[in-house]
């Protein structure tokens, strides 16, 4: 169950010629794509592009109305390698992924296409997510781009040209048989406006039509001799077609008043957040008119010197704008006016940071110092004349406490590792290695467990090195959730493990969906998909591929069977991988399935039971391990008001679901016995309503005869 629905949204997608269509970026790209005659489509999620998948898995009905057939693929080359049918068959194709992660799995892929090239339109819609906080590293698509010689378009930030670049997208990708990055941040993706609409176009070649005519044109097929003849196919045809095509479709944009002495060149993505600035310092409205010359790069990959030298003639300096590093396009822009002998001023990288995301305060101090040493004039007299000095911005970071990103209230992937944590301190620390999804937030507090973190399915192969010559000796424990398990964890980590003979013990964290992208179905989730294959026993898959050892727990939050099925693997005689396949339902998702039904139960009138667990603040003795051990967001502290006591008691707030984690941390953990479970019941019965009114009456007068007996302090 994805995270988000668009089953009533998707309906706008039927919109037709002339009607004025409404909503978020993602619902556009997709209204574009169905424009645009798209045949067939595919994709794996990842922010901040995951919407746009549960756009397509909600719009089946519509896609297939028109014949366009859709995937959810099982990586992100999986994704690229399904462009394969846009190389000798003239259908448009779409596929999307999160960058840069997903642009590494599918770079072998995505070599191979852009050397054989292609016939019909090979659109890769790219979610680019630099310094956008989406947990991964801080790189750029853009080296892919020009590394296969791959066409990167980036469109300014509202809906019309994101639109208009799908349409150019397929068309310059046709025009030069060469694939397509449409690349797109957080922005961009969750952007609300509106544009006109065009009529959906059923695909002309449908992927059934190409099944019943077979074609095969030995010159796109990616072996010798004809990957020479692709190499020079980019360079003397490709490279200069795009360039043609660039200039006569106006891809690129101007803005602002021609014949400045000073100009910003922009990628298109950073549009909005320029024109925010400008807008700031007093050169631009609110909507969007200025006197500064701008160019503005919808397409990023090519460029065209003719384009760049032209603008830049008659000026003093120009400024690129270009988020991230290495600085790609302000170095081949540098090439240009070398080249053509141009003495233009060119900054970029210096006035703007060389890394980190261009923020609007970031963008309005660069530009600032641009107009501050080369036009000063165009600056307001109120930005030129500074007199005072502005207050100095306090240093928080020492004065608040951190705040590390962790599970959800109720997560089953905590009481794994506070198990974990109970075994190491039986045992020893051990290596521990990481993947990616939600249970990388183990390696933050409270359970600092983890060392490393190499890629998506690749935790169990990232301890891979450690083997451990003494028989008997210490093990390495790795983890991989369901997720990087299906996209790449079985082969490249357990089946690694099998055909090498590791001896060491592998977690696969099993919650059911694809968790840490929204919620989305794989092949072992328990829930039943109309249109996917699910209940694919993941057991079934480790023992296929060869692991002997094999443990299943069916309740993550038996920390005590947990952390014993732990010890077992780690100091059991017998040889080969350990596998614990750790199982429980996302508790997001669970929230978001089981709360609707509730409230709707508690509507009606029927009888409702939700669990709550509570402190008793009497037995608590403030050591606060609980929190050590668990993490769990809805676990705080509370002042008793007792003067006899310094320490604040554990607490359990509002935002608890129930789980019951931390009563069995710390029944595991011998801690303490203070915890208690609780029951809200809505729409009691009757024997219920005189049971809760005794009780009360009951546990009035003990609190009223306790309080007499305190001591008060005046």
């Amino acid at each position: 169950m994805a995270e988000r629905s668009f089953a009533k949204e998707v309906e706008k997608l039927r919109v037709g010629e002339g009607e004025t269509f409404t909503g978020e970026g993602i619902l556009a790209i997709t209204k574009a794509l169905l424009e645009n005659g798209v045949g067939y489509v595919g994709g794996y999620q990842g922010s901040p592009i995951s919407h746009l998948m549960d756009v397509l898995a909600d719009a089946q009905e519509v896609l297939g109305e028109l014949g366009v057939h859709f995937e959810a693929s099982a990586s992100e080359a999986t994704a690229t390698a399904m462009l394969a049918a846009s190389v000798h068959y003239p259908i448009r194709g779409a596929v999307t992924f999160k960058s840069v992660v997903g642009t590494n799995v599918a770079s072998d892929a995505l070599s191979n296409l852009a050397s054989g090239g292609v016939t019909g339109g090979a659109l890769i819609i790219v979610g680019e997510d630099y310094g956008e906080g989406s947990s991964i590293m801080q790189e750029r698509t853009y080296a892919f781009a020009m590394k296969s010689q791959v066409w990167m378009l980036d469109p300014r930030p509202n809906l019309p040209s994101i639109v208009k670049s799908v349409g150019d997208s397929f068309e310059m990708s046709e025009a030069t048989n060469t694939p397509v990055m449409l690349q797109v941040g957080i922005r961009s993706c969750h952007v609300h406006g509106h544009f006109t609409a065009s009529d959906n176009m059923r695909p002309p070649t449908t992927v059934s039509d190409a099944l019943e005519n077979p074609k095969r044109n030995l010159d796109r097929i990616v072996l010798p001799p004809a990957t020479y003849l692709h190499e020079q196919e980019k360079l003397t045809k490709r490279l200069p077609a795009a360039k043609k095509f660039i200039v006569e479709n106006d891809i690129n944009e101007r803005f602002g008043t021609h014949g400045n002495k000073i100009g910003l060149i922009l990628s298109g993505g950073t549009y909005n957040t320029v024109i925010r600035a400008l807008n700031r310092i007093g050169l631009a409205d609110i909507y969007g008119d200025t006197e500064i010359d701008m160019l503005v790069l919808n397409c990023v990959y090519p460029l065209v010197d003719e384009q760049i030298v032209d603008f830049c003639e008659g000026k003093e300096a120009v400024l690129v704008v270009e988020e991230g590093q290495p600085n790609y396009i302000e170095q081949q822009i540098a090439h240009m006016l070398y080249k053509a002998g141009k003495t233009v001023k060119l900054e970029g990288k210096g006035m703007l940071p060389m890394g980190g995301e261009y923020t609007g305060q970031i963008m309005v101090e660069g530009i600032g110092a641009l107009l501050s040493k080369y036009a000063p004039d165009l600056l307001p007299i109120a930005k030129v004349a500074v007199n005072e000095e502005l207050p100095a911005v306090p240093d928080l970071s020492n004065a608040l406490p951190a705040r590390p990103p962790g599970f959800c209230t109720g997560c089953p992937e905590r009481p794994i590792f506070a198990a974990t944590k109970l075994v190491e301190e039986e045992l020893g620390n051990h290596l521990i290695s990481s993947d990616i999804g939600c249970h990388l937030f183990s390696i933050m507090p409270p359970f600092d467990l983890g060392a490393t973190t190499m890629g998506y399915g690749l935790g169990p192969a990232s301890a891979a090195a450690f083997h451990n010559e003494n028989k008997g000796g210490r093990r390495s424990i790795s983890f991989v959730g369901d997720g990087g398990f299906w996209h790449n964890g079985l082969t490249s980590s357990i089946g690694n493990a099998v055909f090498n003979k590791s001896d060491n013990v592998i977690v696969i964290v099993d919650n059911f969906y694809a968790a840490a992208t929204g919620g989305q179905d794989i092949l072992s989730s328990r829930a039943d998909n109309k249109t996917k294959m699910t209940q694919n026993s993941i057991a079934s898959a480790v023992k296929g591929i060869g692991v002997k050892w094999v443990r299943e727990i069916d309740n993550t939050y038996d920390v005590t069977k947990m952390r014993d099925t732990l010890k077992e693997a780690l100091t059991t005689p017998e040889e080969g991988p350990k596998v614990i396949i750790a199982s429980s339902e996302c508790m997001l998702n669970k929230q978001r399935r089981e709360k609707p039904k509730l409230a709707k139960a508690a509507k009606e009138g029927k009888r409702v039971v939700r669990p709550r667990f509570g402190v008793d603040e009497d037995v608590c003795t403030g050591d606060h391990a609980c929190m050590r051990l668990s993490g769990c967001p809805s676990l705080s502290v509370k002042d008793t008001g007792d003067p006899l006591r310094d320490d604040p008691v554990a607490a359990i707030d509002q935002t608890c679901v129930g789980c019951g984690n931390c009563g069995e941390v710390a029944d595991a953990a011998v801690l303490c016995p203070s915890f208690f479970q609780a029951e809200i019941v809505s729409n009691p019965n009757k024997t219920e309503r005189r049971r809760a009114a005794r009780a009360h009456k009951v546990i009035s007068w003990l609190q009223t005869r306790r309080d007499a007996k305190r001591i008060a302090f005046v």
